[in-house]
C-alpha cells in the first residue's frame, strides 16, 4: 500500500512540479547507500543506490540504477557486445537490504545535508527518469553505471558543491584502481584477463571525478565535499557491518604457472628438436591460440560498444594473423618466414618497451611473449 501511495505521488510531482510536494523539507531524509564487493566478479566493486525516507508518508524507498532484466530479449549477445539495458528501479529498502543480508556485504549510509530545494530537485529528476520512457540506460563499465548516474546527480543536480580535496593521488590511473578491488579479492586471474580485454584507455589518469565510477570512491567523494562551504555529508553509519574476508594468497599465481607452461614448452621444443612434426604441431597450436585471441580483441574494440576495449595493445603479441600462418606452417613458404621475421622484431620491440608503452601488461604474459620471441626466431630461420 504505502508502495501504491509513493507513485501516485511521484505521478502528482510530475504533473505539477511547482505545487506537489513529497512531504516537507524536514520530513524527508536523503542519502547514500555504499554496498561493499562481493565474491562473484559482477559484485567485485561494489554497488550504490540513494535511499529516500518520508517520515510523513512513513516511506522509505531506494532508487537503484544496477538493475536489469534476464528476461529482455538476445540478453546474452547484448551483455557481449555491450548493449545490455540497465535501469533505474524503486525498491522499499528491506526488500533493497535482503540480497546484502543474505550475501553478507556490508552497507554504509551517508546522510546528505540537502536544503529543501535541492530535495525536491533530486526527487524530481529520479521521479521523471523512472518514467518507462527514460528508466533504461545502456550500461557502460567506465563511464555510465550505478555509481556515475548518482554522481551526476549529487554533483551536477544539487547547487554549490564542491570537491575540496583530491580522493585519489594524481596520475592514478582506472586500471590501478581496479587492481585495488581485483588484488584485495584475491582474484590473479580475473585480473589477467581485464588485462588481456581492456586496453589502454583504462590506462589514463582517471582523477578524482572519473574514480567515482567506483562506489567506495562515490562514497569518498561525498565524505570530501562541502555544499555552499558545510559539510556535505552530516552522518555516517553502518547499516550492515561485515569484516572483510580474508583472501587467499595467489597473487602471482598466473605469472607462476604461465612461467611453468613457457617453461615445459622451450623444454619439449629442445628434446624434439631432431623431430619435424612435434616441433610443427606446437607451434601451430601457439600461433591458432594467439590468432584466436587477438580476432577475440578485434571484435570487443569494432564490433561492441565496450570503450574500455578500444585501442588495445595486446594486439601486439596476440596477432590475428597468426591464424592464417598456422595453417601454412607445414609449408615452406618465403612470405611466411618473412612474416615470422616481422613478429620477431615485433615482439623483441615489445618486450623492449614493456614498461614504456602507453598500455599496462600483465607481469604473467611476459614469460609466454619470451617463448613466442624465441619461436618466432626459430620459424623465421627455417629454410
Amino acid at each position: 500500500m504505502k508502495y501504491i501511495v509513493w507513485i501516485f505521488v511521484i505521478c502528482l510531482c510530475l504533473q505539477n512540479p511547482g505545487k506537489a510536494q513529497i512531504g516537507t523539507p524536514a520530513q524527508v531524509k536523503i542519502s547514500l547507500l555504499t554496498c561493499s564487493p562481493g565474491q562473484e566478479l559482477y559484485s567485485s566493486f561494489g554497488h550504490t543506490a540513494i535511499r529516500i525516507q518520508d517520515s510523513a508518508l512513513h516511506t522509505d524507498f531506494v532508487f537503484n540504477y544496477g538493475t536489469f532484466n534476464f528476461d529482455q530479449p538476445n540478453f546474452y549477445l547484448k551483455f557481449i557486445r555491450g548493449k545490455l539495458e540497465f535501469m533505474l528501479s524503486i525498491q522499499p529498502f528491506d526488500e533493497f537490504m535482503y540480497e546484502y543480508q543474505v550475501t553478507e556485504r556490508s552497507v554504509t549510509e551517508q546522510v546528505l545535508a540537502l536544503s529543501g530545494a535541492d530535495k525536491a530537485s533530486i526527487i524530481a529528476f529520479l521521479t521523471k527518469n523512472y518514467l518507462p520512457a527514460n528508466r533504461y540506460y545502456k550500461y557502460d563499465f567506465l563511464y555510465d553505471n550505478c555509481a556515475t548516474r548518482i554522481r551526476t546527480i549529487l554533483f551536477q543536480h544539487v547547487h554549490g558543491v564542491k570537491l575540496v580535496k583530491d580522493i585519489v593521488p594524481q596520475g592514478t590511473s582506472f586500471r590501478d584502481l581496479i587492481y585495488q578491488y581485483l588484488d584485495k579479492g584475491g582474484q590473479p586471474w580475473s585480473k589477467l584477463g581485464i588485462d588481456i580485454l581492456l586496453g589502454s584507455r583504462i590506462d589514463q589518469d582517471a582523477g578524482s571525478d572519473g574514480a567515482m565510477f567506483l562506489p567506495d570512491f562515490l562514497a569518498m567523494g561525498l565524505s570530501n565535499a562541502r555544499i555552499n562551504g558545510n559539510a556535505y555529508v552530516t552522518g555516517t553509519h553502518k547499516i550492515i557491518d561485515v569484516p572483510s574476508p580474508v583472501q587467499p594468497a595467489g597473487k602471482y599465481l598466473p605469472l607462476i604457472l604461465i612461467s611453468l607452461f613457457s617453461g615445459i614448452m622451450l623444454l619439449i621444443y629442445y628434446l624434439g628438436r631432431h623431430k619435424k612434426t612435434l616441433p610443427l604441431i606446437l607451434d601451430s597450436l601457439l600461433l591458432y591460440i594467439t590468432g584466436l585471441l587477438g580476432l577475440l580483441l578485434l571484435f570487443m574494440w569494432f564490433a561492441t560498444d565496450h570503450q574500455a576495449c578500444a585501442y588495445n595493445y595486446n594486439l601486439l603479441w596476440a596477432m590475428p594473423l597468426n591464424i592464417i600462418a598456422g595453417f601454412f606452417i607445414w609449408k615452406s613458404k618465403r612470405w611466411l618466414r618473412q612474416y615470422f621475421l616481422f613478429m620477431t622484431v615485433l615482439t623483441a620491440a615489445l618486450l623492449a618497451f614493456w614498461l614504456g608503452l602507453p598500455q599496462h601488461f600483465n607481469i604473467g604474459l611476459l614469460p609466454f611473449c619470451v617463448l613466442m620471441l624465441i619461436r618466432y626466431g626459430q620459424l623465421a630461420k627455417k629454410k
